[in-house]
């Protein structure tokens, strides 16, 4: 069995308010689902590792082979709870370790 070689993705929150944790993971889920539909979610592996409301940041994990279809969906993120905001992705790497580094 081969194993799945994931990434890990730091992406800051511009928002006026910032939302809590289920309220932007409900936001990327539903636009993964929303471009790519309930396979292409099933793909993806997503899941939120760290999210720091004080400094807008958060870091969320995917699959390496869902990773292009990730970024897609997360610049389509136009609204988190009902509010404007935009998720910007500032860097990808192979481990947590570096992006705490950067």
């Amino acid at each position: 069995m081969k194993r799945v070689k994931r990434r890990y993705l730091l992406l800051k929150v511009e928002a006026e308010r910032m939302p809590d944790e289920r309220e932007f993971l409900d936001s990327v889920w539903g636009a993964v689902g929303k471009l790519y539909g309930e396979v292409g979610s099933s793909l993806t592996g997503l899941a939120l590792i760290e999210y720091d409301a004080e400094k807008n940041l958060t870091i969320v994990r995917t699959e390496l082979a869902a990773l292009g279809m990730v970024r897609a969906a997360l610049a389509s993120i136009t609204s988190v709870a009902g509010e404007a905001a935009a998720v910007h992705v500032t860097a990808v790497s192979g481990t947590i370790k570096s992006l705490h580094e950067r």
